[in-house]
């Protein structure tokens, strides 16, 4: 098939902008077709752009030979564009159809497609994944990453209103940026460098200058874990502040989240009613809670989690369910916290770092940050760190190093929250896990 030049063919419209009132009124739409019926003496086509469907109409006796010669060729997927006439009518469910002038072919598509983007022929996880440009086109997946991009949107306009810079760290490091060993190696011109986990040290020290920053961008963790809410390669969202601690992040973050729930539920209207989700935008201030208050209730609900160690996915999950809402756990063990996490003054066995969760799902972690050397190479050592892998970052702590807070969201985990998924790789464009590196 002899396909057509774009030309001068511009969009007039997205198929959600069709409306009754436009009838009469000539369109120009572009976008893929969804789905064909052939009725003998009329053609339904339902074409498919970012913004949903709309269906043309093709009354083949009416039709100049060309059209109806364009519209039989067409099959599902096929990219093309349609200039046409708006006609209201009862017989559609939004009360309007495109009856075509002109059709034009850009792009086909194979007879035999991996998977059916219509749901009529449901396909596993795996499948949808192996054809993932293809599942991407499905209705509701469009929904799930024009969500992600309102929430990444949101945030910004409103770390910009607080006066924050967006800066962009190296994704290339010499070492460990949070001391952990789940770091993937690169060959960088014969030597052995890494991928970074996250932008931590280099925010720091860009508190130096800039005083507060955020970044929101991907990195990379060869972490064993193979779970629903696990992936090695993920966007986080990363926010440093001067001159502030946990208790002032905390309150950034409280807000920034009620921002960005009340904006998604706003804008996001049709695209929720088509996940069938709902949002709860959170009062604020969010409960606090302890670390020792949490283990309390863990224990009266026949949960022990021994003191000092993380607390897993089983007693979270428990604790969503007392907790069904946004919430803050502080004051965790030193030790069961990265070595830049400060301790507590008045007890050292206890930091102030935090989680933001949502039910039993950490979203964010954070917390007031160590701002003297002296003490960093303290926690450094215990943590069974050389403080040598980290001498240029220690050597900013010589140039006036201010008191620091900040935190990061997993923008995946956030978008889960948001759009009700229930697996990291169905909010991910392109999944990067233990097993999966295609495509």
């Amino acid at each position: 098939m002899k396909l057509d030049f774009i030309g001068d063919w511009r969009r007039t419209h997205y198929s959600v902008d069709v409306k009754p009132e436009l009838d009469g009124e000539e369109v120009t739409l572009l976008g893929w077709v969804q789905e064909i019926r052939d009725l003998g003496g009329i053609r339904f086509i339902i074409l498919q752009d970012r913004e949903g469907t709309i269906q043309v109409t093709v009354p083949k006796k009416k039709m100049s030979s060309e059209v109806l010669s364009k519209s039989d060729a067409l099959q599902r997927r096929y990219s093309i564009g349609v200039k046409g006439v708006v006609k209201k009518t009862e017989m559609t469910p939004r009360g309007v159809e495109v009856v075509p002038k002109e059709i034009k072919v850009f792009g086909i598509a194979a007879l035999q497609l991996p998977i059916d983007i219509s749901g009529k022929t449901p396909a596993n996880l795996e499948t949808r994944l192996d054809a993932r440009a293809l599942d991407l086109c499905r209705e509701e997946n469009v929904a799930v990453f024009k969500i992600q991009h309102t929430s990444v949107e949101a945030i910004r306009d409103f770390l910009f209103e607080k006066g924050f810079i967006e800066v962009h760290t190296p994704r290339l490091i010499a070492s460990a940026t949070e001391g952990g060993a789940a770091l993937f190696s690169v060959d960088y011109f014969g030597r052995e460098v890494f991928l970074a986990q996250s932008p931590q040290l280099y925010k720091e020290q860009l508190v130096i200058s800039l005083e507060r920053v955020f970044e929101v961008g991907p990195f990379f963790r060869a972490e064993e874990s193979h779970t629903r809410f696990h992936s090695s390669e993920f966007v986080s969202v990363d926010v440093e502040q001067a001159f502030a601690d946990a208790e002032n992040v905390m309150q950034l973050l409280e807000g920034l989240m009620q921002h960005v729930c009340r904006v998604v539920k706003e804008k996001c209207r049709k695209d929720l009613a088509l996940l069938k989700h709902k949002i709860e935008v959170p009062e604020i201030p969010c409960k606090r809670l302890t670390y020792d208050e949490v283990l309390r209730e863990l224990k009266h609900e026949g949960v022990e989690v021994p003191w000092g160690e993380d607390i897993p996915t089983p007693a979270l999950r428990t604790l969503g369910k007392i907790h069904p809402y946004f919430y803050f756990i502080t004051d965790w063990p030193t030790q069961s916290r990265a070595f830049y996490i400060k301790p507590r003054d008045d007890n050292p066995e206890l930091c102030e770092g935090f989680d933001l969760m949502w039910r039993w799902l950490e979203l964010v972690s954070g917390g007031t940050r160590i701002a003297t050397k002296e003490l960093l190479v303290k926690r450094l050592k215990e943590k069974g760190l050389n403080p040598d892998s980290f001498k240029f970052h220690l050597r900013a702590f010589d140039y006036g190093m201010p008191p620091h807070a900040g935190w990061a969201i997993g923008l995946e985990r956030l978008t889960m929250m948001l759009t009700g998924k229930k697996n990291i790789r169905e909010v991910t464009l392109y999944p990067r896990d233990k097993f999966r590196v295609t495509p």
